[in-house]
């Protein structure tokens, strides 16, 4: 295969491409795994924690909406730093927190795969991450095109497999209001270390957003079509976590919940008495289709900063066939099957949000830089500056408390 470094990536993805890779994104790489974990620290209050998660998500994503406006690059988040601090050690470093957390981010799907893989087949863990990850290293470096086309496909399996949840899950809510009406008052502060603590793993559940910058060089007319798409993954999301949350809830207890390595097959089982074969094959699905964006975000921030000389020459290099960064990607593959092979899935997801919030913190320190060194171009939508102030509070505020909660 011929690789070079004047080999340029090819702008194959419109709007609605680039809104399935996000959403995809941010759908496997959550719900279907973390819900159970959630449970685990939160309690019943599993979907305040989820909506206490997205209300921080939210400001730091109309944040990377103006920014990828600005610099529709790759390795976002190194350039915006950069842009704002010029700080060359910084945003090297900030490039390789966000490529570092997405290859744990895909070490954490991998193995939330096995518990919805086992289902259906007894096979070696160490057997099913494996061969998992070498299959979708293939389909990212066969073509952009087509690696998302097939994400996109997967997206729509994600959507309807929590849609099919919701409405099974749906006739219980009826117990809501017993559930609330014994719950303690939120005024007993002794429960919010709890709420807090599973808002940050929550928090995992809605990166993904923050990785559709990533993929700037190669989407068609990025000032208009990357914010708006940010914004409309978020959205979609957040619908569907409040809804998957409350139905959570209301059919296993927290317990149930927290014991889970497959929570969704699961929670169906729970609603309708019958096997959750279908569910469990569209779990299969999400995750896979998380890994594989993952795998292509962290690749695409390699090569940016390869072609910015941040990193070794070899890793910006192109195949002319497929236009992908073979070599990168290569190198991400490799790096998610030893992470997933030896840490389990708490501690990744963990590690994952610490690192995306630290960035979450920079980036938003960052667009407030811009703002008072450069004028927003006339074709760029801006927002109040109390949005990057309450993205980079809100990132800090769910660290400190993590911190002090563990």
């Amino acid at each position: 295969m011929s690789l070079n470094t004047t080999t340029s990536l090819k702008r194959g993805l419109g709007f609605w491409l680039l809104l399935f890779y996000g959403v995809g994104n941010i759908l496997g790489a959550g719900i279907y795994v973390l819900v159970g974990k959630v449970a685990a620290q939160a309690g019943y209050f599993v979907p305040l924690s989820f909506m206490l998660a997205a209300f921080v998500a939210a400001f730091s994503a109309f944040t990377y909406a103006e920014l990828s406006a600005r610099y529709p690059f790759a390795a976002g988040e190194a350039v915006y730093l950069q842009k704002g601090f010029g700080v060359t050690w910084l945003s090297s470093a900030t490039g390789l927190l966000i490529a570092t957390a997405g290859i744990l981010s895909a070490a954490t799907i991998a193995r939330g795969f096995v518990g919805y893989l086992q289902i259906f087949v007894d096979i070696p863990q160490w057997l099913a991450i494996v061969a998992l990850l070498i299959m979708l290293g293939a389909v990212a470096m066969w073509g952009i095109a087509e690696s998302v086309k097939i994400a996109a496909l997967f997206t729509l399996l994600e959507i309807f497999g929590l849609l099919l949840i919701i409405f099974t899950g749906s006739a219980q809510l009826e117990r809501l209001p017993e559930i609330i009406e014994n719950l303690p008052a939120l005024n007993q502060w002794h429960l919010w270390p709890g709420i807090f603590a599973g808002a940050f793993l929550a928090f995992y559940a809605f990166i993904g957003f923050e990785d559709m910058v990533n993929v700037a060089e190669e989407v068609r007319e990025p000032e208009i079509n990357l914010p708006r798409a940010i914004l409309w993954a978020l959205i979609t999301a957040t619908l569907l976590y409040a809804m998957v949350s409350l139905v959570a809830v209301v059919n296993l207890s927290p317990q149930q919940l927290a014991a889970s390595e497959a929570p969704l097959a699961d929670l169906y089982t729970a609603a309708t008495g019958r096997k959750p074969v279908v569910i469990s094959l569209i779990s299969l699905f999400a995750i896979v289709n998380g890994a594989l964006i993952q795998i292509i975000m962290a690749s695409r921030i390699f090569y940016g900063m390869s072609r910015r000389g941040w990193l070794p020459a070899i890793l910006g290099q192109v195949s002319q066939r497929t236009r992908t960064p073979v070599i990168a990607t290569l190198l991400v593959t490799s790096l998610i099957i030893i992470l997933a092979l030896w840490f389990p899935l708490v501690k990744l997801a963990a590690s994952t949000s610490y690192l995306i919030l630290s960035v979450f913190l920079l980036v938003n320190l960052a667009l407030l830089k811009i703002r008072a060194n450069y004028p927003l171009p006339e074709n760029v939508k801006g927002y109040p500056v109390w949005v990057p102030v309450m993205g980079a509070a809100g990132s800090l505020f769910l660290l400190v408390a993590q911190l002090i909660s563990s």
